[in-house]
């Protein structure tokens, strides 16, 4: 079947971009908004410009698109892309890296009904704690490229996903109920080499941004 992918260059599209090649299926091309707001509740923002990077790194056609992120609108912008994929891939279905967000994937659902082709959400209600250990299995290296939640300070920002990582998530989901996998926005993701990847995506020089109780990374140097 030929597939778009949501992506916005975090663990979880991009493992179900993988995932959805594994099985077979023809990745069309991925489709990323740019929102502006970075409160958005439908899109990834942080290092959102490197997915254009990664796409050429997986030999991947992508649509990108911008987006004021305002709630409820920015689905139309969506909307509009998933149209342009349809017209010029031809892709039968949309993949999305969802993996308890209810919010996100039954609007996803509504737009892929109301333009008659298919919805995948390969990585619907996994154990957050066995997807992290699929990424470190299939060789993905990700780091934390944003942080917004109680127990995750400035020290998380550009740290890579490992087993030590993954048993301090087990205890902040104790501690203060932390989604393992960040599906309640408590952190994004950035992936910087995978099976996918032609080659790795080096780091260079980097900001920290830290505002409050937030902050991001700031990539001034990739290569």
């Amino acid at each position: 079947m030929k597939l778009g992918v949501l992506f916005s260059g975090g663990k979880d599209s991009t493992y179900a971009c993988y995932i959805a090649k594994k099985q077979g299926n023809k990745v069309s091309c991925l489709i990323t908004l740019e929102s502006e707001n970075k409160d958005s509740f439908m899109f990834h923002t942080p290092t959102i410009k490197l997915t254009k990077k990664q796409a050429r790194l997986m030999g991947i056609p992508i649509i990108t698109n911008k987006t004021n992120g305002e709630r409820e609108k920015e689905l139309e912008d969506l909307e509009k892309s998933i149209k342009l994929a349809i017209e010029k891939y031809k892709i039968e279905g949309i993949v999305t890296g969802a993996v308890e967000s209810v919010y996100q994937a039954s609007r996803i659902q509504k737009i892929c009904n109301k333009l008659k082709i298919e919805c995948f959400n390969l990585l619907w209600q996994k154990d957050q704690i066995e997807l992290l250990n699929e990424l470190l299995k299939n060789k993905f290296e990700v780091i934390i490229s944003s942080v917004a939640a109680e127990g995750l300070d400035i020290t998380w920002l550009g740290r890579r996903l490992d087993q030590k990582m993954i048993e301090d998530l087990k205890i902040l989901n104790k501690k203060f109920g932390v989604s393992p996998s960040f599906e309640g926005g408590e952190a994004e993701s950035l992936v910087l080499d995978c099976p996918l990847f032609k080659k790795r995506i080096k780091i260079g020089r980097f900001k920290k941004i830290w505002n409050g109780n937030s902050g991001r990374l700031e990539l001034e140097e990739q290569y």
